[in-house]
């Protein structure tokens, strides 16, 4: 199982009301919602392995050197040397250094690489297991990833994570037109907003669907539309001419990267806490008894008392 942790934290802060705090007042909201989501996942769907994916770079320099507008509208502050600084929450980003310390405290594996997205570090991992896996993760980019072949698919929170779409290559198709290996094409055509990809204008989710069905894939809409007998409309015709130089680009930033460097890890479910003092400490310091205790018993960890 692989987690798009920067996802489920933002949807578990979302979806959690701010006066869960610590004992000093400060909202925990997030925190005690992601070990929340993670307690449920993991009794749900006993996974033996479990990865937090996380973003090292939520905006790596070589995506937006291709595209500009990649993700620009989320920059709270440009940073000359490092990764750009992400508009947050004013009480969220004070939540993310606990939820890191409590997964390694944990002992939940925890992954990120220097200049990559969770994506693709989710890409990579999905890329050399030899199991099937589960993505869990609020971001339709990774349907990319979905091939029944392999036993990949994506879990979708619906609501929470108590109810989750388990989206296979059925579901895209009778959602969306189109399959995982086509969902890359199918996304770079439509375009999304939310992570400032213009798409070609014109071109919405039915009809990129429909020029992926009749020609196969990009290039081969690209090769009808050079064509001056294929059955492309003029607009059509004209609008994909005139996308040419970000249809060259887009695929490179939209699809996620699938064999970057990962540092050596453990995987596998605690058997018992990495680092118990710390837990201990960092229950007291922040109020997290109640969800940990629910983690551990999930995971058939014996919770770790005062010093």
């Amino acid at each position: 199982m692989l987690l798009d942790t920067a996802s489920l934290y933002f949807r578990a802060y979302f979806g959690v009301p701010d006066s869960v705090r610590a004992p000093d007042g400060t909202p925990v909201n997030a925190v005690r919602g992601l070990l929340d989501f993670i307690a449920r996942l993991v009794q749900d769907h006993r996974p033996d392995e479990l990865v937090a994916c996380m973003d090292a770079d939520w905006r790596p320099a070589w995506r937006v050197e291709l595209i500009p507008s990649y993700k620009a509208h989320r920059v709270a502050e440009e940073h000359a040397e490092g990764p750009d600084e992400e508009e947050t929450p004013d009480t969220l980003a004070p939540q993310v250094p606990v939820i890191e310390a409590v997964l390694d405290a944990l002992g939940i594996a925890r992954v990120g690489a220097e200049g990559y997205e969770a994506d693709d570090v989710i890409g990579t991992l999905a890329g050399r297991a030899r199991g099937p896996v589960d993505i869990v993760t609020g971001d339709r980019d990774l349907y990319q990833l979905v091939d029944d072949a392999r036993r990949v698919r994506v879990l979708y929170p619906v609501k929470g994570v108590g109810t989750l779409q388990a989206t296979d290559e059925a579901l895209l198709r009778e959602k969306y037109g189109v399959t995982g290996a086509q969902y890359v094409d199918f996304a770079v055509l439509r375009g999304d907003p939310s992570d400032g990809l213009p798409g070609v204008p014109g071109i919405g989710e039915k009809t990129a669907a429909q020029l992926i069905a009749e020609f196969g894939d990009l290039a081969g809409i690209l090769a009808a539309a050079a064509d001056p007998v294929a059955r492309l409309t003029p607009a059509r015709r004209r609008r994909l001419d005139e996308s040419r130089a970000y249809l060259a680009v887009a695929p490179t930033v939209v699809r996620v990267a699938g064999d970057i460097p990962l540092p050596a890890f453990d995987p596998a479910l605690p058997r018992e806490p990495r680092d118990p003092a710390a837990l201990v400490d960092l229950s007291e310091r922040w109020g997290l008894r109640s969800p940990l205790n629910r983690l551990l018993e999930t995971l058939g960890v014996h919770a770790p008392g005062p010093a």
